[in-house]
């Protein structure tokens, strides 16, 4: 069986709980960044966090399953707040890229939308 290739997926990982002190998370989230280099963008409050990076992998599955397991591996080394994934997105990075130079889809309930080319 020949192996896959692997391909560059944008991922976005939302965790959520129980609140926190804000000052408290960022710093958790601080020593994320030193474990993880690789992560470029991180948002937070006092109750949900979001952690945005580049994975590398043959297939979306094997970068979603990565992903998910990204929070709980570091729980402990990071001090990070015990909660847990409510949202993962993995596009893969042609799809990603795009984005950026497509319209924006019509708000849902504000117009009857049209399917819109990619």
């Amino acid at each position: 069986m020949q192996e896959q290739e692997s391909r560059l997926w944008h991922v976005t990982v939302t965790v959520a709980g129980d609140g926190h002190d804000p000052e408290v998370v960022r710093e958790a989230m601080t020593r994320l960044l030193d474990e993880r280099p690789f992560l470029h963008a991180l948002r937070f409050s006092g109750d949900r966090a979001e952690i945005r990076y580049w994975e590398e992998a043959p297939d979306m599955l094997d970068a979603a399953s990565l992903a998910l397991r990204l929070w709980d591996e570091h729980r402990e080394s990071a001090a990070l707040p015990c909660w847990e994934v409510v949202g993962l997105e993995v596009v893969e990075r042609e799809a990603f890229q795009r984005r950026g130079h497509e319209p924006l889809p019509v708000s849902i309930g504000a117009h009857h939308p049209a399917p819109q080319p990619f």
